[in-house]
């Protein structure tokens, strides 16, 4: 029995017509057992299918988008009582990002239309149009100057590659910063980083940036081997096809740090590096999520001091053609405390202090609670916990890193305040670089201008996964295969979810202690998200609630545990 994960105010939608009748299901699961062999192992397992039951495990999955509203009540094996799930359903926005793409959300549903087909990954060329103000660089990228101009503005156009699959189109601009400039997530249309229209150079002569100046164009990308941008946001990074099938497309960014501007502040690094780094991105088919690996190899008979941060400009949930963080923004993040530097203290008047430099990380994680622009950093790192990111509570969505930070122990927040927000004007009448979005940055030390050691001949490997997600109020655990938010009190235990693989049959038990509260095979719905509430019998009375989430044939993705409130 298949269960799929419904709109609001739904109960269950039913995708087996064994699910009418309780005393068919164990005997269904078992028949179907050989139909349901997850594609994490086998992606040919929907050819061999019975097409009626390949249609209910796969296209079920997306056809019930179409369908109207259902409602029906089903006992799950342990339970007697309902078991419910209900999400929101966030707004669709058209994309429209630059001539001649079409839009994500009809792309989306033109997927959908033939859900019964495999999916498929594609790698294309396109262009970007970029405006800045008027200015002017020397040789070794130092700003001219006297030659900004913000009363005229030029348009830029650079060449992108583009990465799309069913649920994702994924915008490259080698180019300039070797950075993954968009991502939309075209189950809802919508944008999940911040983009400038209008870049406007900053901080000239303040000795904060390498180059003593900077221009943020937003997305994801690679920042070595200084802090604050490092070197190479604005540098050409040489592009490479790795991999390019049906099934998967990796693709390559490369650059080497054999540059050094000569008036560079005092407080950066003198020479070059010599460090090689290669960023490679990956999208899959079936996955509603893009892979990265960053690459550093120190190719000296030493040990070198230096610094690694990916930098993110996040902004979930966005109208593509207008990319923002809203109001109801949340930085999402497993810290209990943050510091902030001498002259960001004033951000943190809002929490109660956490020891001696720090705060309680409470009242920053909201975007509307940032008086000033300002920096926090975990406190006193992120402690292995392996994921960050930003939800957008006007419509819950978010853009969630996933990542092995113990090597990224790092974890830097910034915002320009929320007065970007509030006060945001028309970029094109009145070009200002304090723009509405959240920075967050992954590091290998544990804050700006803290060195790491890089040893001789030896090679940095950062691998990371950006998901979205939809219909999720926060996040307590996450991997590559799934994010959940799982809670619990005596009335009952509260899961939302995001599958990574969407299409492929969840198993999902829910105990406490010995009692089953929840057992079956759901699909996921990655439009409207994932809420499943299972009621706790007055009876039990074991400490926490256990989740298991795994494929229908029994290997566990992701496991996790929480305390009855």
């Amino acid at each position: 029995m298949y269960r799929h994960v419904s709109r609001v105010g739904t109960k269950f939608h039913q995708g087996s017509e064994n699910s009418a009748n309780p005393e068919n299901a164990s005997a269904a699961r078992e028949e179907s057992k050989d139909l349901r062999r997850s594609r994490l192992h086998d992606p040919s397992w929907l050819e061999s299918a019975d097409p009626k039951r390949r249609n209910e495990v796969n296209g079920g999955g997306m056809n019930w988008f179409h369908d109207r509203l259902t409602r029906a009540t089903v006992g799950s094996p342990g339970q007697s009582k309902a078991t419910s799930m209900a999400i929101g359903i966030p707004s669709r926005i058209r994309l429209r990002f630059t001539a001649g793409v079409v839009s994500a959300v009809c792309a989306f549903h033109a997927a959908l239309a033939a859900s019964a087909a495999p999916d498929q990954v594609s790698l294309s060329e396109q262009t970007v149009h970029w405006s800045t103000v008027k200015y002017a660089t020397a040789g070794e990228n130092g700003l001219v100057k006297g030659s900004v101009d913000k009363n005229t503005i030029i348009d830029r156009t650079f060449r992108t590659r583009v990465l799309e699959n069913r649920y994702l189109k994924v915008v490259l601009l080698p180019e300039f910063g070797g950075r993954i400039l968009s991502i939309i997530y075209k189950p809802t249309g919508h944008e999940q980083l911040y983009r400038t229209e209008v870049g406007v150079p900053y901080g000239m002569g303040e000795g904060n940036f390498y180059y003593d100046w900077l221009m943020v164009y937003g997305g994801i990308f690679p920042t070595f081997p200084d802090a604050e941008h490092g070197r190479t946001w604005l540098k050409p990074w040489d592009f490479r096809v790795v991999t390019e099938g049906a099934d998967e497309v990796t693709v390559s960014m490369s650059l080497t740090d054999n540059f050094e501007y000569a008036a560079a502040p005092a407080k950066f690094r003198k020479g070059s590096s010599g460090i090689e780094a290669t960023y490679h991105v990956t999208l899959k088919a079936d996955r509603a999520a893009v892979d990265t690996r960053l690459v550093l190899k120190n190719p000296h008979d030493k040990a070198i001091d230096y610094e690694y941060w990916t930098c993110t400009t996040l902004a979930p949930g966005s109208d593509p053609s207008n990319p923002k963080t809203t109001g109801g923004a949340e930085i999402i993040a497993p810290i209990a405390a943050y510091r902030t530097p001498a002259w960001s203290k004033n951000i943190a008047e809002g929490d109660a202090n956490a020891g001696p430099g720090t705060s309680r990380f409470e009242k920053l994680r909201h975007f509307r609670n940032w008086p000033t622009m300002g920096i926090a950093y975990a406190a006193p790192d992120m402690q292995g916990g392996n994921f960050w990111g930003v939800i957008n509570h006007e419509n819950e969505e978010g853009i969630i890193r996933i990542a092995d930070n113990t090597i990224t122990r790092g974890l830097k927040m910034w915002t320009w305040g929320f007065p970007s927000f509030t006060n945001e004007t028309d970029q094109r009448k009145e070009p200002n670089p304090a723009r509405p979005y959240i920075e967050l940055w992954a590091g290998v030390s544990d804050e700006f201008f803290h060195s790491a050691e890089f040893p001789a001949r030896s090679e940095v490997s950062i691998p990371e996964t950006y998901s979205p997600t939809v219909g999720m109020s926060n996040v307590t655990h996450a991997n590559a295969n799934i994010l959940i938010n799982l809670s619990a009190e005596a009335s009952g235990a509260t899961l939302q979810f995001f599958s990574i693989e969407p299409a492929t049959p969840l198993r999902i038990v829910m105990k406490r202690g010995e009692t089953v509260l929840f057992d079956d095979v759901v699909t996921a719905d990655p439009k409207n998200g994932n809420r499943l509430f299972a009621p706790i019998p007055a009876d039990s009375d074991a400490e926490q609630v256990r989740l298991t989430i795994g494929t229908a044939d029994g290997m566990e993705l992701i496991a996790a545990t929480a305390r009855v409130k």
